[in-house]
């Protein structure tokens, strides 16, 4: 039978589904068998939610409990009960073990909690209900994913519909940094700072407007890296390659990111997007030095040939791409707006 794992956001979910392979041991003795409108919970994650109605046959691995209706019970009216906050609280309070990655929801543990149940017709309407919130949000999830598809293609086609001139990237910018990483013993100068210190899990944003770590001038001195100003490109060319943001504060890099300041005629926005384009990716795997840590040399870079449109074209797409993200973080925002609402409801119907 299939591999069934159980997530805390999506509930009872094919693992082929999730990673792409069977994850399960060649013995499956001890694994448990799921049937159709069974609730499946993760005994060591259910104080999070990982639980789940599970619309498929299969099999759990053994630290999974699976729980089958004895009658009088709406499966999926259940399926949102077990989503209830309050009653999370109560999952977490009769859980055992000394620390959250210990904590273990046994059957014996959870039989023993008290919930309130409705009449079948009543609990039918709820869960009627909360369905359509679940398709609604569904929708919106799909709308957003399409809208991020279609971005990817929209700037290709922008950019192979422009003229372009051919010239090396060392000639789009006027200096770039290498960044430099101070030490983490040095906590006086690492940690007390106001300067912005940028890192690679920062660059997971269009524009960086804060910053999690800042370092002193003598720290950033004893670096070897420098400030870069304000309305640049920091571009990952070590651990993360390609993970790209514009500044828009001044800000200093870590070793293997660098600060690029473009030439007054290329558009910071248009080089975004156009690093963070697939015609660029190609480019820097095709330099990129394998190692115990692969890395693009700036001195590579600089020599990568590059089709580049004039200003006014450059702002032009910038504009329409501009535009579209907004479109997309807006899609985005009605989407958490709907998961929220949802929360309510959950609260609301199940007091």
């Amino acid at each position: 039978m299939e591999l069934l794992s159980v997530t805390i956001n999506e509930g009872v979910k094919k693992r082929m589904d999730i990673d792409g392979k069977d994850t399960s041991s060649e013995d499956k003795s001890n694994y448990k068998i799921v049937h159709t409108g069974d609730m499946v919970y993760n005994s060591m994650r259910m104080w999070q939610g990982a639980n789940g109605i599970s619309d498929y046959d299969g099999i759990v691995s053994p630290a999974y409990t699976v729980l089958k209706s004895k009658g009088n019970i709406h499966n999926q009216y259940i399926g949102f009960l077990f989503k209830n906050s309050e009653l999370i609280n109560k999952f977490r309070k009769n859980s055992q073990g000394l620390t959250s990655d210990t904590w273990n929801l046994k059957y014996p543990q959870i039989a023993c909690i008290k919930i309130n149940i409705p009449s079948l017709d009543e609990q039918q309407k709820i869960a009627d209900f909360l369905s359509l919130v679940d398709q609604r949000i569904e929708k919106q999830r799909q709308l957003v994913e399409s809208l991020k598809k279609y971005k990817r293609g929209l700037f290709l086609k922008l950019y192979n519909d422009s003229d372009k001139s051919i010239m090396l990237f060392k000639n789009i910018y006027k200096v770039a940094s290498e960044g430099g990483t101070p030490s983490t013993l040095d906590t006086e100068n690492y940690k007390n700072g106001k300067l912005p210190f940028i890192k690679i899990d920062d660059l997971n944003q269009h524009y960086l407007t804060s910053a999690k770590y800042f370092i002193t001038e003598k720290g950033l001195k004893k670096s070897s890296a420098w400030l870069v100003p304000e309305n640049s490109i920091i571009y990952s060319n070590g651990a993360t390659i390609g993970a790209c943001s514009i500044n828009k504060i001044p800000v200093t890099t870590k070793q293997g990111i660098l600060g690029i300041v473009p030439k007054s005629n290329f558009s910071v926005e248009f080089l975004y997007f156009f690093f963070t384009s697939s015609l660029f990716k190609e480019k820097i795997r095709a330099i990129t030095t394998k190692g115990t840590m692969d890395c693009a040399y700036l001195k590579d870079i600089n020599d990568i040939k590059i089709s580049i449109p004039d200003f006014t074209v450059q702002q032009k797409i910038s504009k329409i791409m501009v535009d579209f993200e907004n479109l997309i973080e807006y899609t985005e925002f009605s989407l958490m707006h709907l998961h929220n609402i949802k929360k309510g409801l959950l609260q609301q119907m199940f007091i």
